[in-house]
């Protein structure tokens, strides 16, 4: 039976202090057609996951209804559903709005706090941080040979500020050292800072944007201190996108952002690192992470990489800016209780990766990759999961194909 509405019980005040929590954004074109339902591939999968119902709950002003409504954090905010809307309704932002009315779930509150805190979402302490980039240093020593190799730590006027993910440091040092091997081959001048260093932003899902502010803000006062020409980010969707929003949004200072993707790119084309492709033979897909691709519009560039680092490379399809999200985006991934409905949402990137074909998944992104080794494990698909950057160290020479970083 069908829920009644009544009048009498709607707020016409709630679709205005929306679209002011949202800068002016007006959603009132939305035509109730229901391609945003359509365009999103958890609508069927399970229950609360309808973004028109959301939207109408928000146009007609159903307040209390709109506020409790599960969707809210079942959303992962991919925006697939915006890619299919004839008005261009952002139905993510719209969600993100109303997540920063309440308080967040599981962890990811607790995650913004210790950012705030310690400078880094794993609350990662400046001693470990120290000691664990010496110790990645005299990895690297032993490897290239050479007891003077040096991180380039706050060294001012470089290229770029490398900028990455807490994991980097605290679970997966080895992506680390891995990317710094192929800086040391490009002869790259960066530095990363021994200050400020995490590009995340666990309030890019949160939607509190004063503490989103509080957290992006040093990173680019330090990037400024450094003077820096430009800030690199890791292989990380989250990192990425909410470091290039904060320097767009709000810093005056313009700093371009770009993903560590687009430089390989550029390098590869301008002769500065060269790649064999016959170094990796088997099989690999990529997978599209939303933030970087349908959100930051950056897709070309990991296929131009891709393409010229792996002899088979099998796209899934869709692809590009109809990608299908992992299910672990918008926070989801920090938020136990999501396990089960992760690996629900699982099911449709599970079925483009078994119609590739592919032995390897190729996950240019730190939240998609911890979702991808959980359904590799979950669903028992028996592949490798690895990052961009060490298929790029195997096509360069610097490790065997056998040695390749793995997760």
């Amino acid at each position: 039976m069908a829920e009644t509405i009544r009048v009498k019980s709607l707020d016409p005040t709630l679709r205005d202090e929306v679209a002011g929590m949202l800068n002016g954004y007006d959603f009132a074109n939305c035509l109730t057609c229901g391609m945003c339902t359509a365009g999103c591939v958890y609508s069927d999968l399970h229950e609360n996951q309808d973004p028109r119902k959301f939207i109408r709950k928000v146009a007609l002003g159903m307040r209390e209804e709109a506020e409790k409504d599960p969707f809210i954090w079942n959303c992962t905010m991919c925006e697939r559903c915006t890619v299919e809307c004839p008005m261009g309704v952002n139905i993510a932002a719209l969600t993100r709005s109303f997540r920063g009315k309440d308080d967040a779930p599981g962890h990811l509150q607790i995650i913004a706090d210790d950012h705030i805190r310690t400078g880094n979402q794993m609350g990662v302490d400046q001693i470990d941080y120290i000691e664990t980039l010496e110790w990645i240093e005299e990895l690297l020593q032993e490897d290239l040979k050479d007891p003077t190799y040096k991180i380039p730590l706050d060294v001012p006027n470089a290229d770029f500020m490398f900028t990455f993910n807490a994991r980097e440091i605290k679970h997966y040092p080895s992506d680390l050292q891995t990317i710094l091997n192929i800086f040391h081959a490009a002869k790259a001048n960066f530095t990363i800072s021994t200050k400020r260093w995490d590009a995340t932003n666990i309030c890019l899902f949160t939607g509190k944007e004063d503490e989103f502010c509080e957290i992006s803000r040093p990173l680019f006062e330090e990037a400024e201190r450094l003077n820096c020409k430009e800030i690199i980010v890791t292989e990380c969707g989250h990192a990425f996108r909410s470091t290039r929003v904060f320097g767009r949004k709000y810093w005056e200072n313009k700093i371009p952002v770009r993903h560590i993707v687009e430089l390989y790119a550029d390098w590869i084309r301008d002769g500065v690192i060269k790649l064999d492709k016959t170094r990796n033979t088997v099989p690999v897909t990529m997978h599209d992470p939303c933030n970087t691709v349908r959100k930051e519009g950056v897709y070309e560039a990991q296929r131009y990489v891709i393409e010229n680092a792996v002899m088979d490379y099998r796209e899934m399809n869709p692809n590009r800016m109809y990608n299908i999200c992992c299910g672990a985006g918008g926070g989801a991934l920090a938020v136990a209780a999501t396990k089960g409905m992760r690996m629900v949402k699982a099911k449709p990137k599970v079925d483009q990766l078994v119609a590739t074909g592919a032995k390897y998944g190729c996950i240019p992104c730190h939240n998609c990759m911890d979702q991808f080794v959980d359904m590799n494990k979950h669903y028992k698909l028996g592949m490798k999961m690895m990052h961009l950057s060490a298929l790029v160290e195997v096509a360069m020479g610097l490790v065997d194909e056998a040695d390749i970083g793995t997760h």
